[in-house]
């Protein structure tokens, strides 16, 4: 085992995947070299990173992806010669942890594998039988690696915590933009605003039945006072007909993908107030979570909006910098979007609060991958303090 580390064999679950792109590009920012073990969704396209292609495969697909992680670390140990120079195995979502571990193995290697978990699958959630038995597959996985990534507190108090006490150690990386990425300066000065008027953006996965219906009263409440801007991919199996849905909506409009981070300056100045609720799991992920949006809208100065009781509207409350919208939502929304009509000073406010928080609170720097390298280590080679998981960079 090296006593540094310099090359990282990233096994991530999507090679066209933004998120992947954008933990592969921090990686190198901090000065390490990376390598993508990685499937792909679709046909193969460049990566800003050496990559070797694990194959293809499909979302929602599971019986698939279970059968690639044995094809997948075959793939992988093909490469042998490269693997051999990876002083840690970095993976992202439990079937590319369960191809890194098997590659390891296989290999007789023992470098420090990193666990990083972006969201709770709702198979692995509550108390059914199945998820009981889901959850004997994931213990086997956490307890065989060395630090748990998390991007939200409340997963690690939530889930690890309750299932796998005392088997793990963790560190928190929030999703934020990462240093040095294409997405521009801070705005230097609040975006404009229409009296009487808001425009109000949903980005990123639009996979919220329950969101859309939502921004849809809001639509039909407020035919020319409030426009919702929808940008992103609808996941197809809750939200099948997006644009058939919304062609009755003239204050409803949908621009299709774009892309992150090149793309972000734009679609936040085009917009007042950003909806980061999420109920596509509820009761479990949907509640732990805390998404994209809020970072990325905080940078640009664009306030959010969330649902009490989640963590997305802890974050913001204890920031600052955000809309909490009272349960239940449906009667609770509109009377909020009433509210700021009439006088937009609390949104205004939240965008000069939003203006003095560092760049930090949003952005991050090259120097978390740097400790999350060394807390690996010493995970590894059991010298790391338990106190120390609770640390944030």
């Amino acid at each position: 085992m090296s006593d540094e580390i310099k090359h990282i064999a990233f096994f991530g679950h999507n090679a066209k995947d933004s998120a992947v792109r954008r933990r592969a590009i921090a990686m190198q920012r901090a000065g390490f070299e990376v390598t993508g073990f990685m499937p792909r969704r679709g046909e193969a396209t460049p990566v800003p990173f050496d990559w070797v292609d694990l194959g293809e495969t499909h979302d929602n697909d599971y019986v698939h992806r279970v059968k690639s992680i044995f094809t997948g670390a075959k793939t992988a140990l093909a490469q042998r010669a490269t693997l051999d120079r990876a002083d840690l195995f970095y993976a992202r979502n439990l079937d590319m942890l369960a191809t890194a571990l098997r590659v390891r193995r296989l290999m007789k290697s023992s470098v420090p594998v990193v666990y990083e978990c972006l969201d709770i699958h709702h198979r692995l959630a509550g108390d059914a039988l199945s998820a009981k038995a889901f959850r004997q597959f994931e213990k086997r996985l956490v307890e065989a690696s060395d630090l748990i990534v998390v991007s939200s507190p409340r997963f690690e108090e939530e889930h690890f915590r309750r299932y796998y006490p005392g088997r793990y150690q963790h560190m928190l990386i929030e999703n934020r933009l990462i240093e040095g990425d294409a997405f521009g300066p801070r705005p230097e000065h609040a975006l404009p605003h229409i009296p009487g008027r808001l425009r109000i953006g949903w980005f990123g996965n639009l996979r919220c039945r329950r969101s859309l219906e939502l921004l849809k009263d809001l639509a039909r409440h407020f035919p020319h006072a409030v426009e919702i801007v929808l940008r992103g991919y609808p996941a197809l199996s809750v939200i099948p007909d997006l644009e058939g849905e919304i062609k009755d909506f003239p204050n409803i409009t949908y621009h299709g993908r774009y892309k992150a981070p090149e793309d972000l300056n734009q679609i936040y100045g085009e917009v007042d107030l950003v909806w980061a609720g999420d109920w596509y799991e509820a009761g479990f992920n949907s509640l732990w979570l805390l998404p994209n949006r809020v970072y990325e809208g905080g940078y640009f100065g664009v306030p959010a909006f969330a649902p009490e009781g989640t963590q997305t509207a802890t974050w913001l409350h204890d920031h600052g910098i955000g809309l909490i919208v009272g349960d239940p939502v449906e009667t609770q929304f509109i009377p909020l979007v009433q509210h700021l009509l009439n006088d937009p000073s609390p949104m205004l406010e939240l965008r000069r609060s939003l203006a003095t928080l560092p760049r930090d609170t949003f952005v991050e720097p090259p120097a978390v991958m740097h400790e999350m390298a060394q807390r690996a280590l010493a995970a590894h080679r059991g010298t790391l303090h338990p106190h120390v998981q609770e640390l944030t960079p």
